[in-house]
């Protein structure tokens, strides 16, 4: 079938949906879609999926996802009614937040089509003048249908650009993770209003079991970066291609709270307002070598730690005020080496054991872990100090016997958590030790002020909650600790405010 003779048959059915007494702009979606169907078959694109995305809310989304059905997504459109001047909506504040997060996005009033790529509108097509069908509703003559059919062409033809350096992936996760934070809370809402669903569970389990204080703001916060650091730690472990339904299988096995997570994000059914972004996600990550970011630092030690500036590029771009509340601030290498290589020098100094770090009566705690920064890097000079004395032939035994059983960690946020995890598993890697199926990071997800161990629980996410607390528990309450080093929370005053806090005051 010719360009011209689909283009003549989208403009009959845009007829026939004018000429209904009640028409509106949603009644005119099923053209266009049959158009972009057409188009791709036309084009020899059989995989591509067209999806009418859930009507917009006050989260808001684009009206129309174009995708393979899988993962790969090629792009997004805004359709508005066909009386619409697009030249009003251009500025409007929802396209200006569209056009920030999406790179390939199709503005159109079903006859006018406007290309924005990263923002820029590079292309624009008149398949015919809206006023003949909105006021005459008759059906108007095509005018410009090659100028249309490569506009299309240019927009089916985009794929995200890669490789991503650290700070470009954490800006562009960032964009994303801001657009589920909103629908999470969106959505959050309305589960509470009928006192049912997923994510009221997981919030209840979170308020419950870790912040107290938790409001349901708060909680869309930390659920939305949680997952995009659930699929960032997830990707680093997929070497056959990488999607939403496959992190599941890449998440370990020890850390129980990200699995159940993980369990209804990859496993589950998502809603649809939910699932598209996420998709979104998973789809830049698909793009990015992140295991290669890894390998360039822990393994030929060229540049500084992607980890530390992927979040914190991420945190600085998502939300500032939010990391100003809480006081998330990462200390620069130069600091954290000085800091580790002091506490090293002092137990050999002042409490005469011989190997610092390495020797085997240290035991030490990060109480405000976040990424595990302090703990690599005490772990780190721990190794070498061993093998340096000792020789590489007991290296492993010694990372199995004193770094996982003597270097402890806690942390309050769930996304730095998942990250701590997964900067350790890889730099205990590269160290010479691979973590067994049973083997965990003694890493805990808890409350630092709090010493209630949590009541166990047979539900899923709240059991591993428990255990958490109870793991926790055993080192706040048994575990001797000699050293404790880190950085607090660089806030002037606290969010954390439990009970037990508050009654100190």
């Amino acid at each position: 079938m010719s360009p011209k003779t689909i283009l003549n048959r989208y403009l009959k059915k845009l007829t026939e949906v004018v000429s209904t007494a009640d028409a509106r702009e949603e009644s005119f979606y099923s053209a266009l879609k049959d158009l972009l169907q057409e188009f791709s078959q036309a084009t020899e694109r059989s995989d591509i999926h067209v999806t009418i995305l859930p009507r917009p809310t006050e989260a808001g989304n684009p009206d129309f996802r174009i995708w393979d059905g899988i993962g790969h997504i090629v792009g997004y459109m805004e359709a508005k009614s066909p009386s619409t001047d697009l030249n009003k909506v251009a500025f409007s504040e929802q396209l200006q937040r569209y056009l920030a997060t999406f790179p390939n996005l199709i503005l159109t009033n079903f006859l006018e089509f406007w290309l924005f790529r990263d923002g820029l509108r590079i292309a624009t097509a008149r398949l015919a003048r809206p006023v003949i069908l909105t006021e005459l509703q008759t059906r108007p003559p095509i005018e410009n249908a090659d100028e249309v059919w490569a506009l299309l062409e240019h927009f089916f033809q985009f794929s995200l650009p890669g490789p991503f350096t650290a700070k470009e992936l954490a800006v562009e996760l960032a964009k994303r993770t801001r657009f589920l934070r909103d629908i999470v809370l969106q959505q959050l809402t309305m589960e509470q209003g009928q006192d049912v669903g997923p994510l009221v569970g997981f919030y209840e389990a979170f308020q419950k079991f870790l912040i107290g204080s938790l409001e349901p703001r708060d909680f869309a916060d930390l659920y939305a970066q949680t997952v995009t650091y659930g699929l960032f730690a997830a990707r680093t472990r997929a070497t056959n291609g990488f999607t939403r339904r496959g992190a599941f299988d890449h998440i370990p096995h020890t850390i129980g709270i990200l699995r159940e997570l993980f369990r209804f994000i990859s496993l589950g059914e998502l809603p649809e307002e939910m699932e598209w972004i996420v998709d979104d996600i998973a789809e830049v990550l698909a793009a990015a070598e992140v295991s290669e970011m890894l390998v360039r630092y822990y393994r030929e030690r060229k540049g500084g730690d992607p980890i530390v500036h992927f979040h914190e590029t991420f945190l600085a771009y998502y939300d500032p005020e939010e990391r100003e509340r809480r006081g998330v601030y990462y200390t620069p290498e130069p600091v954290v080496s000085y800091i580790v290589h002091s506490l090293h020098a002092l137990l050999k100094e002042k409490f005469g054991m011989a190997d610092g770090l390495a020797s085997k009566e240290v035991t030490l705690l990060d109480p405000a872990a976040g990424t595990m920064t302090f703990v690599a890097r005490a772990a780190e000079t721990a190794t070498h100090e061993f093998t340096g004395k000792y020789g590489a032939g007991g290296r492993k035994e010694f990372l199995r016997t004193h770094i996982l059983r003597n270097y402890y960690a806690f942390e309050l946020m769930m996304a730095p958590y998942a990250v701590g995890h997964l900067k350790m598993a890889f730099f205990l890697e590269e160290l010479g030790h691979r973590l067994d199926e049973d083997e965990r990071i003694p890493f805990y997800l808890t409350n630092t002020l709090e010493m209630t161990e949590l009541e166990a629980s047979k539900m899923p996410l709240f059991s591993s909650l428990a255990e958490e607390s109870h793991l926790a528990g055993r080192v706040k309450h048994e575990q001797p600790i000699l050293a404790v080093l880190g950085n607090p929370p660089y806030s002037g005053h606290s969010a954390n405010k439990g009970q037990w806090i508050l009654q100190q005051i």
